[in-house]
C-alpha cells in the first residue's frame, strides 16, 4: 500500500467528525462517509493488488482504522467489519487453501468478492445472534444444502449497516450437524428483512439492526467451498474477529484527548495542574495501547496464527478497550460538567468509548484467555465456555 490510504483516512477524518454529532443524536447511518470511503477506494484497502486493491498489510489496515476513528469512531467500526471480511478472504493463501482442502472454484469465487469490494462493493458481518453472542458454536442460524445452492434461515442482531450493504458475511450452523459451522456472502436482496432495533448507549451510528433471513443463494457464496471452515477460520485468523477493533478504539480514545485539549484551552483551564496531569495520563496510556495494537499488527503481518502472534492480537483487543473507556472516562471528568451535555463531542466520545470492551471478545474474554495462557494452558480449549 502506498501512503495514499493513510492520508485518504487523514483528509477524511475532519469531514467525518463534523458529521458526527448529528448522527449520533439521530441515530442515523453516515451515508455520506461511506460514500467518501467509496470514492478514497478505501473499501479495496485489504483486496490484493491483482484484484484492483490497495493489498495493504494488517499493520496499514490498523494505521487507517486509527486515523478514520478519530473522525468518528462509528464509520470506522463498520468500515472494520467491512475490512474484516476483504482482509480475511485475501489472507488465503494458496498453501492454506491447499491445507483447508479450498477448492479452485471457491478462489475463483473468492476473487470475484474481492473484486467487486475493489470496485466499491461493501461488505457488512451478520454473525451475533440474541443469547449466543458472537459464539459461533451456539448459533440458532442453519443452513442446508438446495438444488444448485444453499437455503439459510435464522436472526442476527448487533448486524452494522444493516439493510445499506451490498452483502452480508453471515454465520449458520448445518441442518444436519450443528457441529458443523460455515460462512457465506450473502448478497442484498429478497430475503432479507432489517428489524430496526438499534437505539443504544453508544456507536449509535453504525445501524447495527437485527437482520432476519430467509434466503437462498448460490452454491458458489459458500466461502471457501468447504462446509464447516469458520470454527478453524476463527482460531487461525483471530485478528479479523478480535484485533481490528484494537485500532478504532484507539483511535476513539485519542479522539477523546484531542476534544478535551480544545475544550479546556477554549475554557483556559489549561493552567490546572490536575486537568494537565489527567491529559498526561490519558496521552502515555493511549500511546501505550497504540504500541501494543501496533506490535500485533506486526506480528500478524508476519507470522499469521502463530501462538505468541495470537497472544498479542487477544493483548491488543484487551488494552484498547479498556484504555479508550479509561481515558475518555478521566478527561471528560477533567473537562467538567459542561461537557456532559448533549451534543458535546467529549460526551459522545465517552459514550462511544465505552463499547469498546463489549465488542467480540469482551475484555474479560480476552483477560480470561489471556489468564490461561500465562498459566501454561490452551486458551482455546480450557475456558469454561467455548470462545467461539
Amino acid at each position: 500500500m502506498t501512503v495514499h490510504a493513510l492520508e485518504a483516512a487523514r483528509r477524511l477524518a475532519p469531514r467525518f467528525a463534523a458529521r458526527a454529532a448529528e448522527h449520533d443524536r439521530n441515530g442515523s447511518f453516515p451515508v455520506d462517509d461511506f460514500r467518501d470511503l467509496r470514492e478514497a477506494g478505501l473499501f479495496g484497502l485489504l483486496v490484493p493488488r491483482a484484484l484492483g486493491g490497495l493489498g495493504a498489510s494488517f499493520a496499514e489496515y490498523a494505521a487507517v482504522a486509527t486515523e478514520l476513528a478519530r473522525g468518528n469512531g462509528a464509520t470506522a467500526l463498520v468500515f472494520n467489519m467491512h475490512a474484516s471480511v476483504t482482509g480475511a478472504l485475501g489472507a488465503v493463501t494458496e498453501e492454506l487453501a491447499e491445507a483447508l482442502g479450498v477448492p479452485d472454484e471457491a478462489l475463483a469465487a473468492r476473487d470475484r468478492l474481492l473484486t467487486a469490494a475493489a470496485e466499491g462493493s461493501w461488505y457488512a458481518v451478520a454473525m451475533s445472534e440474541r443469547g449466543a453472542g458472537a459464539r459461533l458454536s451456539q448459533l440458532s442460524t442453519v443452513y442446508e444444502p438446495t438444488d444448485g445452492g444453499w437455503h439459510l434461515k435464522g436472526s442476527k442482531t448487533f448486524c452494522s449497516g444493516a439493510g445499506l450493504a451490498d452483502g452480508y458475511l453471515v454465520a449458520a450452523r448445518s441442518s444436519t450437524d450443528q457441529s458443523v459451522v460455515s460462512q457465506f456472502l450473502v448478497p442484498a436482496g429478497d430475503g432479507l428483512t432489517v428489524e430496526p432495533t438499534w437505539d443504544a448507549l453508544g456507536m449509535r451510528a453504525t445501524s447495527s439492526h437485527d437482520l432476519h433471513l430467509d434466503v437462498t443463494v448460490p452454491a458458489d457464496r459458500l466461502l471457501g467451498g468447504v462446509e464447516g471452515l469458520a470454527l478453524v477460520v476463527a482460531q487461525l485468523m483471530p485478528h479479523w474477529l478480535v484485533a481490528s477493533y484494537a485500532a478504532v478504539y484507539v483511535g476513539v480514545a485519542r479522539a477523546a484527548i484531542d476534544a478535551a485539549a480544545e475544550h479546556l484551552n477554549a475554557r483556559n483551564l489549561a493552567g490546572l495542574p490536575a486537568v494537565r496531569a489527567r491529559l498526561g495520563r490519558a496521552d502515555a496510556a493511549t500511546a501505550a495501547a497504540h504500541l501494543v495494537v501496533a506490535e500485533a499488527a506486526r506480528r500478524v503481518d508476519d507470522a499469521p496464527g502463530d501462538a505468541e502472534t495470537n497472544r498479542w492480537v487477544w493483548r491488543a483487543k484487551l488494552l484498547a478497550g479498556t484504555t479508550a473507556a479509561e481515558v475518555a472516562a478521566s478527561v471528560l471528568e477533567a473537562a467538567g460538567t459542561s461537557a456532559t451535555r448533549r451534543g458535546h463531542p467529549l460526551e459522545r466520545l465517552y459514550r462511544d468509548a465505552r463499547c469498546g470492551s463489549l465488542h467480540p471478545a469482551t475484555s474479560d474474554v480476552c483477560a480470561d484467555w489471556l489468564g490461561i495462557a500465562a498459566l501454561g494452558g490452551d486458551p482455546d480449549r480450557d475456558a469454561s465456555a467455548p470462545r467461539w
